[in-house]
């Protein structure tokens, strides 16, 4: 069956029904998004549609937003239960995300079926509700139709989508759904037993709730825990406290407590026991963000100003929060692989090294457990909890990073043995959970003992699969891999990504043996960011140093290499990621064709700073504002939005946005919506412009800049904006600098110039700036600041 999504129902507009809809809006797909009437309700339509309405509007006023683009929100229509579920009938696929009680999901379903077309899907949201009951009662159709579809809140950011068939599921509708999450949806998609919690928030909860028993067992505080379960183990920023305060103690406690009741055969069922300072907390109400009390709680000081408080565990009483300092953290510092660093972790002779002994040989053990309960394949709870919960090594890859055997060793010294099939795994000669082979990552598959292939996976080229085998040449930041069919790709892997001397010598490597031995090349790297920028600190070392010299020559050598991948004879395809500041962004901005993933956060942020864009950036953006000007007062318009795009330092939120920046161009720039695909489609791209007969491009000289006429408008505003306590004189003096290399200069009339002239100004003016004591000041604040590398 070709089975094609043109519309889509949401039924229930919270928090996550709302979002779900955003992110389908955000694909393209018209979405009905119904709710109940309020019970206050006239005969008014928007009386009738204020629950569905308001829950809509609070979801596209939040941040993170839900939406690539605002315009986006028109595809989603809204209605009630009442007067609009008969137009699910020209829906292709129904979605229930209503309140996480069976009885009411059951009245829904019934009245879903009443209007549904034969054929069309029909899932759940649920997270944790056997889907299998929710069925009762309902037709063959219906049956064979319905799934368990598990978004992870929020769904647009969050990549993990549990599909939970019954046993009268359709294959059909499972694989259908398994594909189009994934390609459509830019998701994870994790096959998953219809078991409490399924598997991501079985494995996710229990390791919070255990933590929570440790943390009372060794009595460290909410900032040592934050501080050791966060960033330096491959987690999100928001750690364990911060995540439970977001997501809410009331639904940990909730799934916690369902897993209790329905798993009593659990060997670590005390674990999901409530901890006396829990339950506490939930009597309180201290939940979370929502109650504006948890862990955290934000308070007014005695400036005036907001401070952020901690909950002391022991005294359930708020306090200041306090630095927290480990020596075997310290000795991690200079370690950015996250395998390497998880030995040094486990190793700690400290507070810290007990911890994490204990709570990883307690994970270890837990998982291994859980198959086949929760999954038949180990390589699906690691996809869960990568996707889920946002962790860079799952439990089976972060024990392969320690060694299988030495850490089972370990664990049985400690008391946590593992369950059988590991040992039985170990006496086969198969050493790790995982294997890269022949370019595809294989896991270890339990009943046949051997290794097989990640299902799905055949499709992607994946560099950490291949670089073993595949690497061209590399320098100590990047990587050159052949990724087959005469195509190369160059990736970065300095501190974020940074890019200094080395990369620049990797971009001009990259395109020499492009250019003599293969047909293209694509710049892209499964970094957590694709890159934020140039390397400030080298920037300012230089300056502070006042070796003007050196400095001017950097600056034409990032220049010459941008320009390099303008005008090479082999197409150049970037694919960005997530954060493509700066120099990220200019290199973007000279490439035949970008493949930016969804998730891409691109912006020239130099002035922020006390910079202008100087590796091309400020020039490029003067190309583009000539090939779209007309003549008149559209000239000053298009300026003034080119210019106020660079001055306010305006990051896109997304692709989508970035075309609406100037970033990306309409009709050459394309958006992938699955970061497993990127550089797959990358290099689609690269072989489709080579086979199209690419041809080396030549050099602007038609650029026709407006000089005088532009100037003045941009000098009057900053003076306005100066006068009026808006910008301060530095911020002036680099809009000045700035407009007068967006315009060209201070030329009488319009008039045509070349690239290299604006490359000239460009330089000139980025030059000037540097050494400038208040750009020294805002470089050092920033490298002080720990937020370096954002030029």
């Amino acid at each position: 069956m070709n089975r094609i999504i043109k519309k889509i129902a949401v039924l229930g507009s919270g928090v996550m029904g709302s979002r779900i809809a955003c992110h389908f809006a955000n694909i393209g797909v018209e979405v009905l998004l119904l709710d109940i009437v309020p019970k206050d309700a006239t005969a008014d339509k928007k009386s009738r549609n204020k629950i569905v309405n308001d829950a809509l509007d609070f979801a596209l006023k939040s941040n993170p937003s839900p939406i690539y683009r605002k315009a986006y929100a028109k595809r989603i229509t809204t209605g009630n239960f009442e007067d609009d579920m008969k137009n699910i009938a020209a829906c292709d696929w129904v979605i229930e995300v209503v309140i996480e009680r069976l009885d009411i999901k059951k009245q829904v379903f019934e009245n879903v079926e009443k209007f549904r077309k034969p054929g069309t899907l029909i899932t759940s949201n649920t997270s944790g509700i056997p889907i299998h009951m929710m069925t009762e009662g309902r037709s063959e159709d219906f049956q064979k139709h319905f799934c368990g579809t598990h978004f992870f809140n929020p769904p647009r950011y969050l990549r993990l989508l549990e599909i939970i068939p019954t046993p009268k599921t359709s294959p059909e509708v499972v694989n259908f759904l398994m594909h189009y999450g994934e390609l459509y949806l830019g998701k994870t998609t994790v096959l998953s037993k219809d078991t409490p919690a399924f598997i991501a928030n079985r494995i996710g909860v229990y390791g919070i709730m255990a933590l929570f028993h440790l943390v009372e067992k060794m009595g460290l505080t909410v900032e040592e825990v934050d501080k050791l379960t966060g960033p330096v183990l491959g987690r999100p920023k928001s750690a364990t406290f911060r995540t439970c305060d977001v997501v809410g103690l009331d639904t940990l406690v909730h799934v916690a407590n369902g897993v209790a009741a329905t798993c009593p055969k659990d060997e670590a069922i005390d674990a999901f026991k409530i901890p006396g300072f829990i339950s506490k907390m939930v009597e309180n109400k201290w939940l979370g963000s929502k109650t504006e009390q948890g862990f955290f709680k934000k308070i007014k000081g005695a400036n005036g100003k907001s401070e952020i408080h901690v909950l002391d565990l022991k005294t359930l009483e708020y306090k200041p929060s306090e630095k927290v300092k480990f020596a075997t953290l310290e000795a991690t510092k200079s370690i950015d692989n996250i395998r390497d660093r998880m030995k040094v972790l486990l190793a700690g002779k400290d507070k810290a090294g007990e911890f994490y002994r204990e709570s990883f040989y307690s994970l270890f053990t837990y998982v291994s457990n859980r198959i086949p309960e929760i999954s038949d394949e180990l390589y699906k709870i690691d996809a869960a909890m990568n996707a889920g919960f946002a962790w860079e090594l799952g439990p089976f890859e972060a024990w392969d990073a320690l060694g299988v055997a030495d850490t089972v060793k370990a664990m049985e010294a400690a008391g946590k043995k593992p369950t059988q099939w590991v040992y039985d795994m170990l006496a086969s000669g198969a050493a790790s959970f995982y294997k890269a082979e022949n370019g595809t990552k294989k896991y270890y598959d339990i009943p046949s003992k051997s290794y097989k292939t990640i299902p799905g996976t055949e499709a992607f080229i994946l560099l950490d699969n291949i670089r073993a085998n595949k690497t061209v040449w590399k320098n100590s930041g990047t990587t050159i891999t052949d990724v087959g069919d005469g195509i190369i790709n160059l990736e970065f892997h300095t501190k974020m990504n940074s890019i200094g001397g080395e990369v620049i010598e990797g971009v001009n490597k990259a395109i020499d043996l492009a250019e003599k031995s293969y047909r293209g090349l694509v710049i892209s790297n499964e970094g957590a960011n694709f890159s934020a920028g140039a390397n400030v600190g080298m920037i300012f070392m230089m300056a502070v140093e006042q070796e003007y010299d050196e400095l001017n020559m950097a600056i034409k050598a990032f220049q010459s290499a941008m320009m390099r991948v303008r005008y090479s004879s082999i197409p150049i395809v970037v694919a960005p990621h997530n954060l493509t500041l700066g120099g990220a962004c200019e290199m973007s901005l000279h490439a035949d064709k970008v493949v930016a993933h969804a998730e891409t956060y691109m912006g020239l942020v130099e002035f922020g700073v006390g910079l202008i864009p100087g590796g091309g950036g400020t020039k490029e953006f003067a190309l583009r504002l000539a090939d779209e000007l007309q003549e008149g007062d559209v000239e000053l318009n298009n300026f003034r939005d080119r210019f106020l795009t660079i001055g306010q330092a305006k990051v896109s939120t997304s692709a989508a946005e970035a075309f609406d920046l100037g970033y990306l161009r309409k009709g050459r720039d394309m958006i992938v919506v699955s970061r497993n695909r990127l550089l797959t489609e990358a290099k689609a791209q690269c072989i489709e412009l080579a086979e199209a007969g690419y041809t080396q491009p030549v050099q602007r000289k038609d650029i026709r800049v407006l000089g005088k006429q532009a100037l003045g408008l941009a000098y009057l505003g900053a003076n306005t904006m100066k006068s009026g306590n808006y910008i301060s004189e530095h911020d002036e003096k680099i809009s000045r600098k700035l407009a007068y290399v967006l315009s060209g200069g201070d030329l009488s009339t319009p008039t045509v110039v070349s690239e290299q002239y604006l490359l000239d100004l460009e330089r000139e003016a980025f030059l000037s700036l540097c050494g400038e004591r208040k750009t020294l000041e805002r470089i050092q604040s920033i490298i002080t600041g720990g937020k370096i590398l954002r030029n």
